[in-house]
């Protein structure tokens, strides 16, 4: 396929509305992208087996992300499955107990994410434990689905999740990298969540004995063998920057997840718990092929071009761009993962060739991934409504809480890798 097909900025725009509306009317969202992609390349202009070809193109771009999401599966399987996500969570909210709970559920959703756990799950985890400190804390529903969601978000921008490492593959940065140049964002994330946590203790419904899941006794794993998987698949990873020995996430992830089972004890498990983990990151693979599609109309367009120019012609320096691409694109898919597979692959040429350095632009386009992608269109937003049994209505009250938590983390970012290089 030849690369001078170009898609109109309008056909690219329609495409992207037309994706949203099809999510909305709860279209899945890899389909509602297809369809999106490939009206967009009719609207601008392309005939139909070229609308096809760019559409495969951009698939294609993701078999990389898709490949390491899988085997990422490994990992997180071994978490979930084994109780060792469980562990880590009960041990942060018993350890700062009652008179810090806020705290203590925001840094255990965090804390959960940031080791492997993919953001959904981790949600569903850290909330039956955290509603239940919460009764004997009398805290609110909202204050405390705050808490678990804008510390999903921090642990979300330095994980070995799918967003980074679509983020990571995109820029042809390590993943420890751009995990790394995520904290600093992700702990003033925290910072935020706490403070308008707190604010909101007292507001909105509270935590009723119906809502409470009752407890089984189920035997967990030690906190060192909980932690024994996440710490070696990081270690390996950290290998390249510490000793240049690179070692893909295609490997160490895994192999981190293996290590943890037999820590744990639990290798006659192993093969349910990869079952499991990959079972799990399927959909997320399948979502990400489907972006696929969306980033292959939008690199073809002259969208990114647009934009560029609308910056520099505001008077605003160019590596805006980055943030701004992911926050969009968080907008258009309501997922992080799904935003920074767009973002990434469709404006990473276009953010170095402005000079902007392949990590500082994957930093600023991750932490923008983060901004919007809590809007009811996306999954996020019906998965945490549902872990805390919380009314539409109310759940609404959170999206601008939300959205302040992510636009202190992209400032943070942009700040750091934008102004301060």
């Amino acid at each position: 396929m030849g690369v001078d097909i170009q898609v109109s900025s309008f056909g690219t725009i329609a495409g992207l509305i037309i994706a949203i509306v099809f999510i909305l009317k709860r279209v899945a969202p890899p389909v509602a992208m297809m369809i999106g992609a490939l009206v967009g390349g009719l609207m601008g202009g392309l005939a139909f087996s070229d609308s096809v070809n760019i559409m495969i193109d951009g698939a294609k771009g993701m078999t990389g992300i898709v490949l390491r999401v899988l085997t990422a599966g490994v990992l997180a399987g071994v978490l979930i499955e084994s109780g060792a996500a469980k562990t880590i969570a009960e041990s942060i909210l018993h350890k700062l107990g009652v008179k810090k709970a806020l705290l203590a559920i925001a840094g255990a959703t965090m804390i959960l994410t940031a080791v492997g756990v993919f953001i959904g799950v981790a949600v569903l985890t850290v909330a039956p434990i955290a509603l239940s400190i919460a009764k004997q804390a009398k805290l609110s529903k909202l204050a405390v689905l705050l808490a678990i969601s804008g510390g999903g978000k921090a642990g979300n921008i330095m994980s070995p999740n799918p967003n980074t490492i679509a983020v990571s593959e995109a820029f042809s940065v390590p993943l420890t990298s751009v995990m790394v140049a995520g904290i600093i964002p992700a702990l003033l994330g925290l910072a935020i969540t706490y403070l308008m946590a707190q604010n909101l203790k007292q507001t909105g419904s509270q935590v009723e004995e119906v809502d409470m899941e009752e407890g089984n006794e189920e035997k967990l794993p030690s906190l060192f063998g909980a932690l024994s998987g996440p710490a070696v698949a990081i270690f390996l990873l950290l290998l390249q920057p510490g000793f240049g020995i690179s070692i893909d996430p295609l490997i160490a992830l895994p192999v981190g997840g293996i290590a943890g089972a037999i820590v744990m004890k639990k290798t006659r498990d192993l093969n349910f718990y990869i079952t499991s983990g990959i079972d799990k990151m399927s959909g997320i693979a399948i979502l990400l092929l489907g972006t696929g599609t969306l980033a292959g109309l939008i690199s073809h367009s002259a969208l990114t071009t647009v934009i560029t120019n609308s910056i520099e012609s505001l008077g605003l320096p160019t590596y805006l761009i980055a943030p701004i691409a992911g926050i969009t694109m968080s907008a258009a898919t309501g997922s992080t993962s799904a935003a920074a597979a767009v973002a990434g692959g469709a404006f990473a040429p276009t953010i170095i060739e402005i000079g902007v350095s392949a990590l500082a632009g994957a930093a600023m386009v991750h932490a923008g991934a983060t901004v919007l992608d809590h809007m009811p269109h996306g999954t996020y937003f019906h998965i945490t409504r549902s872990s805390v049994k919380m009314n539409m209505h109310e759940r609404f009250k959170l999206l601008p809480y939300e959205t302040v938590i992510g636009i202190v983390m992209v400032i943070a970012s942009t700040i750091m890798f934008g102004i301060l290089h």
